[in-house]
């Protein structure tokens, strides 16, 4: 998978301030959050190496120059708009080159164009489709976990549409950079009419997209760019399509990271741990794990027992491959060729000292998730969760005794309280929705609090059954698609994985060509749109390929053009689902892209389920908080400038103090008044500001004056 979300990002941000530099130096002005897009994605240096003299912040304090140019990165907030308008009252800088990271409002555009100063100052206006996060190669988030609340809350019904506009934006902005004008397929949930309010979310997020893509390609002619890619497809869902996958442990690496461990989630990723445990340079430290570490690229998706296994072999090697940094062997770095043993040990210090941490930090990551592993009998958990999930047990037959099953292990004091709610969600889930009153008895069972009952009951408002009345005896609704009857070849070995998310099916149908229309309908005819997924392995609708023969397909396959797949999941998505866009990406010749407004582990699921009945003042919504105001100091007056210094020699009695007596007069010294009196005072006694003699023509004593004054102030 050569191709790249992060390395596409930073492609645009790059190429769009050299053709906007010019080879002309410029100060590049940014704002918080896109500097936040850019240090995503690149280095400092990266941007500097683009004929950029330094990098500003336009909510900061910033000195006036006005004899260079200003390339603004601004993301179209109304107070950094606020922020431009004061920077062009001021004249800040000699001339302006906006580029916006998405369309700014009709208001803010009209407000730019009534402004004198900003027409003149303004020498470029460019607008990108910037505002998403690439997360890893494959992986983008909008960062926005408020998002699951404004989508599902039922008090946030008035924000719907334009957060769906917004999630629009953004996802025109995803296949912009990707180069796709794909065809739009939704989730729509089977019949019975499904009762929850957001069932219809899916669809008309669905169509917000496919208007913003069909208003791009309006007015850009040269979108799509010419490809022979098969043309992309791209799928809207929600969290309602797989309830289960946030609730069900899994057991690869970076879902189960994330799922057991303290990583903190901010601007970078980051796990606090021991660097050099056990020698005398050991410290603690915040360790950044991200697509620049190589050790967790490559195993995050491998299953625990696979990855340590890994893990310790790959070390070891690398020990082994460099012996000259053990203690023992350098020890031996002297006599004739102690030298040259120094030199290349210096060498490779630092690359060495980066491996060495990384294999630490994954070493102590993947130990502790087993620790917690064992300690919290998570292996016994898993095998009831599993049957709950794929209503199958480890032989593929229907479960049986379910709720004793889980009765006795939420008994079991080893068990944390997070892990029996969701043992408890999932089997209700199982049943399609059980007596309310048996809630509160499995709650008060588990030894849970009672308003934990709310995480369960608001399950509804993504499409579940939760409550059903005694006599009532309507089947629970089919899977969304059948489940496997026969167990795979290594069943035994991986039975606490036999759960796949919804995800995962979806997108082995569409790599068939097999995707329910009912389920999955297009936002336009299939006439206007002709379906991508037809195109099977060995069927090219973008060329000949498909004439020749099949023998011929393994050895095409790493040079063909793959048709890209984008897949929305809203309301936070899964690492289990991202594994499964990758793990199908390297099966089949397609690159599948995950993009969901943020990625939840189970814990932030949960507490996100009990906050859909809190009072919406309480959940602390960006859009209700108060907004965001320009910095003051931006439209402060500048101050007036400070009066010269007296030059050298000047008599001090005839410089009057600033402030005091009357101004002078225009033009510095002046003719003598005609009167007596005053014709005994000298008016062309030397002043601070240097004054003309009384020809007009500067004399001997001006023009030293002149130089002293300029030498001081260069000197400063």
């Amino acid at each position: 998978m050569g191709v790249s979300m992060i390395d596409i990002q930073r492609d645009l941000i790059i190429d769009t301030i050299k053709s906007t530099t010019r080879g002309d130096w410029k100060v590049l002005v940014v704002d918080e959050d896109s500097r936040k897009l850019i240090d995503n994605v690149m280095k400092q240096d990266d941007i500097l190496n683009e004929n950029i003299t330094h990098i500003e912040q336009i909510e900061e304090r910033r000195q006036t120059q006005k004899d260079t140019d200003a390339v603004y990165f601004l993301t179209p907030q109304p107070h950094i708009v606020d922020c431009l308008m004061a920077d062009f009252e001021r004249r800040r800088y000699r001339g302006a080159f906006l580029i916006w990271t998405s369309l700014p409002a009709q208001p803010h555009r009209e407000r730019l164009d009534r402004s004198q100063n900003a027409q003149q100052l303004i020498r470029n206006f460019k607008v990108m489709h910037l505002e998403y996060t690439p997360r890893e190669s494959h992986l983008i988030t909008f960062k926005d976990p408020w998002s699951f609340p404004v989508l599902y809350h039922p008090k946030c019904n008035d924000l719907v549409r334009l957060h769906m506009e917004s999630i629009a934006e953004k996802l025109t902005g995803v296949c912009v950079a990707l180069g796709e004008y794909p065809t739009i397929r939704y989730y729509r949930p089977r019949n019975p009419p499904p009762t929850h309010e957001a069932a219809v979310l899916c669809t008309y997020l669905a169509r917000f997209v496919q208007e913003k893509l069909d208003m791009y390609a309006q007015y850009n002619p040269d979108f799509p760019p010419q490809s022979n890619r098969p043309r992309g497809a791209l799928y809207i869902t929600d969290r309602a399509m797989d309830i289960y996958a946030p609730l069900v442990h899994e057991f690869t690496y970076q879902a189960m990271a994330h799922d057991l461990l303290k990583i903190k989630e901010g601007d970078k990723v980051t796990y606090k741990t021991v660097v050099n445990e056990g020698e005398p340079d050991a410290e603690e430290k915040d360790m950044e794990i991200s697509e620049k570490d190589k050790i967790w690229v490559e195993n995050r998706h491998r299953h625990m027992k696979d990855t340590i296994e890994k893990l310790m072999g790959d070390f070891q090697r690398f020990m082994a491959d460099n012996p000259h940094f053990t203690n023992q062997d350098s020890q031996n770095a002297t006599g004739a060729n102690g030298l040259n043993a120094i030199k290349d040990m210096i060498a490779g210090l630092p690359q060495f000292q980066e491996m060495k941490e990384a294999y630490s930090l994954h070493l102590t990551m993947a130990q502790e998730c087993m620790n917690i592993f064992q300690h919290n009998k998570l292996p016994d958990i898993a095998s009831v969760e599993q049957s709950l999930a794929t209503a199958l047990d480890e032989d593929y037959k229907k479960p049986k005794n379910m709720a004793d099953q889980v009765v006795r292990m939420v008994d079991e004091p080893e068990i944390v309280p997070s892990d029996r709610l969701r043992l408890l969600a999932l089997y209700v889930l199982f049943k399609d929705g059980i007596l309310p009153g048996d809630v509160q008895k499995l709650l008060a069972h588990a030894q849970l609090p009672p308003s934990d009952a709310e995480v369960i009951n608001n399950m509804d408002l993504l499409g579940a059954r939760v409550a059903k009345a005694l006599k009532d005896k309507r089947d629970p609704p089919p899977p969304l698609f059948p489940r496997k009857a026969v167990p795979p070849p290594n069943a035994e070995e991986y039975a606490l994985s036999r759960f796949t998310p919804a995800l995962h099916d979806v997108l082995e149908e569409h790599v068939r060509g097999t995707l329910p229309q009912d389920i999955f309908p297009y936002t336009k005819p299939q006439t206007d749109a002709p379906d991508p997924n037809v195109m099977q392995d060995n069927v090219s609708a973008a060329s000949l390929r498909s004439a020749k023969p099949t023998w011929a397909k393994s050895r095409l396959t790493s040079v063909e053009p793959r048709q890209r797949v984008i897949v929305f999941m809203a309301g936070g998505a899964t690492y289990s689902e991202a594994r499964s866009c990758y793990e199908i990406s390297q099966k089949t010749s397609r690159d599948i892209f995950l993009v969901s407004s943020h990625m939840i582990n189970p814990g932030l699921y949960l507490r996100q389920l009990g906050d859909l009945s809190q009072d919406r003042r309480r959940l602390g919504l960006p859009q209700d908080a108060p907004k965001k105001k320009a910095p003051a100091h931006l439209f402060e007056k500048p101050e007036p400038p400070r009066p010269a210094a007296p030059p050298a020699g000047a008599k001090p009695g005839l410089v009057r103090p600033p402030g005091l007596g009357l101004p002078s007069r225009p033009g510095g010294g002046g003719v003598a008044p005609p009167t007596a009196g005053m014709n005994a005072i000298n008016l062309n006694a030397p002043r601070p500001g240097g004054t003309p003699s009384s020809s007009g023509k500067p004399g001997k004593d001006d023009k030293e004056k002149k130089k002293k004054k300029h030498h001081f102030f260069s000197s400063k």
